[in-house]
């Protein structure tokens, strides 16, 4: 498996990472029952490949991804994995769910994940999604401060727009970018890559498959009842 470095001074990662959005089972934007015991051979199965990298966050199955995966690394060499989650979605007992990226969720947040996945630290923690009531210089430095006190690795965003990105980026460097880029959704391209490149931001885009509809094997037919898609 090819690696690439993640950004400016990043760490070497596979070239194909692990997304665990699926494997959260059934929640307001789940994909349908899913069996714990598959999801974690596939991430065993896929470290046995080479890959190196899982993508996670808390909202995948409100917090059930996230124990799926602390489940299936519970007995591989720390130092071999790279995990990735996010921050910034929360949810009530309804499962309504709203952003919220203040610093005490954002807080709360990472101390929730790092139990679920039952590790030490988290290589790279991302913003899920921008807040547009919370500042940045308050939600990215909440980050910049886990990352000082060794919480977190790296830190990086997840569907943000060039403007707000940079606004970032001079607070403190994003260490990586995580847009929706595939053949069908190729704004990305144009918008926010060449600005990645000029700052030395690592872009890690997700749904490269455009979820599912691009593997040629795609119909309502396979589509379980609560799946989003």
């Amino acid at each position: 498996m090819q690696k690439r470095q993640l950004g400016k001074n990043g760490p070497q990662l596979s070239v194909i990472g692990l997304g665990t959005w699926a494997i959260g089972g059934p929640c307001r934007w789940g994909w349908g029952p899913q069996s714990d015991t598959d999801s974690i051979a596939a991430i065993r199965v896929s470290l046995e490949h080479g890959v190196n990298w899982i993508d996670t966050a808390p909202i995948y199955g409100m917090g059930h991804a996230e124990e799926v995966v602390g489940k299936a690394i519970a007995e591989v060499p720390r130092d071999s994995i790279f995990i990735a989650t996010k921050c910034g979605l929360v949810w009530d007992e309804r499962g309504k769910v709203r952003i919220n990226l203040r610093p005490e969720t954002i807080r709360n947040d990472v101390e929730q994940s790092l139990r679920r996945l039952k590790i030490d630290v988290i290589d790279l923690y991302q913003h899920h999604w921008p807040d547009p009531n919370t500042s940045v210089n308050d939600s990215w430095g909440e980050l910049v401060r886990l990352r000082e006190e060794g919480k977190v690795r790296y830190i990086g965003l997840c569907n943000y727009q060039p403007r707000v990105l940079e606004k970032c980026h001079k607070i403190h460097p994003v260490q990586s970018l995580q847009p929706p880029l595939s053949l069908v959704e190729r704004d990305t391209i144009e918008t926010l890559l060449p600005l990645c490149q000029k700052l030395g931001i690592g872009v890690v885009p997700y749904s490269p498959l455009q979820t599912g509809l691009l593997t040629g094997s795609f119909d309502k037919s396979r589509l379980a009842e609560g799946d989003w898609r």
